[in-house]
């Protein structure tokens, strides 16, 4: 009788599972949103795109890009956090919403580490500090001599606080001892905009937003952010050179709402893997300076802890503020 009964059980349970492993087996079958918490033509949006072509062309479903910026990545976000946990919407996270909000913004409306679930790393970028064409400095050594006989005269754009490009120069200051203003933009093309205009004489940005306007001779180029020269830019040298120990990297990948079920993810990081590892991806990233970084999803949640604690120690010691 017991074993009957047993058996009834688990021809119970059976059914009862089958409709959820269906329904992960059949994911997805309508399209994707993915969330950027930037606006059109900066990088995040830029590297995005192609990675979600790619996607889309895998997984035989649309995946829409949807830009929400504004508030240090936190409106955007905030759209992967209420989302239902079902896979049909992710996000872009990075070094802004996953570890420098936590120590430069007063609130931050979402835990990183209990509000979203990390997916993978997709993508790591440099740096480029341009100047104006106006401005008389052509090296980072001649910027610095300059800042320094013209305290608070030069002003640095950056395509919004607690980004790398807002850091990074107060990074700089703090190890160079110069002074400048910081004027804070919602989108890096509205930052590049006026720097080819004077509006601002100094501006720190990602490779993808930058490169085509210093190419162009619109923008000067002094110096990259990573230790070493970069293959895409190699008459750029980097700042390190002149400032010993000088990083600043940008990263980013693809998140989702906390409680994202495991067979999702597990499928999403395969798909992710293949897309970064794909030749049409490959060859725009390369054209754009970045590096694809696929990762796991445990690998995504220490690098997010590990710049968290980073960030925490320049925004103390630079004394960095939102503007």
């Amino acid at each position: 009788m017991i074993s009957r009964l047993l058996s009834v059980s688990l021809v119970s349970l059976a059914f009862a599972l089958a409709p959820a492993k269906a329904a992960f087996a059949a994911y997805p079958d309508k399209p994707i949103r993915l969330i950027v918490p930037s606006a059109p033509g900066g990088a995040p949006d830029v590297l995005m795109r192609a990675l979600a072509d790619q996607l889309s062309r895998q997984m035989n479903v649309p995946i829409v890009i949807d830009n929400k910026p504004g508030g240090s990545y936190v409106i955007g976000t905030m759209e992967v956090v209420r989302a239902p946990a079902d896979g049909y919407t992710l996000g872009y996270g990075n070094v802004v919403s996953l570890a420098t909000n936590k120590s430069l913004l007063a609130n931050v409306p979402y835990d990183a580490e209990k509000d979203l679930t990390l997916i993978s790393n997709a993508v790591r970028v440099v740096n480029i500090v341009s100047v104006n064409n106006d401005v008389p400095v052509k090296s980072i050594p001649e910027l610095i001599a300059y800042a320094k006989k013209n305290p608070d005269k030069l002003a640095f754009g950056s395509d919004g606080n607690g980004t790398t490009a807002h850091l990074g120069m107060e990074l700089f200051k703090s190890m160079t001892g110069v002074r400048m203003l910081h004027v804070p933009y919602k989108a890096a093309t509205a930052a590049i905009t006026d720097l080819i205009g004077g509006g601002v004489q100094v501006l720190m940005s990602n490779t993808p937003a930058i490169a085509p306007m210093v190419q162009q001779g619109r923008v000067r180029a002094l110096g990259i952010t990573s230790v070493q020269r970069s293959p895409t830019f190699p008459d750029i040298p980097p700042i390190a050179d002149t400032v010993p120990g000088y990083e600043v990297i940008s990263w980013g990948g693809l998140v989702g709402p906390a409680n994202l079920p495991k067979d999702i993810v597990t499928r999403l990081n395969q798909e992710i893997r293949t897309a970064l590892d794909s030749q049409s991806v490959r060859e725009r990233f390369k054209t754009l300076g970045a590096d694809a970084t696929p990762s796991t999803p445990e690998e995504f949640r220490e690098l997010s802890r590990r710049e968290t604690e980073k960030w925490a120690k320049v925004v103390k010691s630079s004394g960095a503020k939102v503007d």
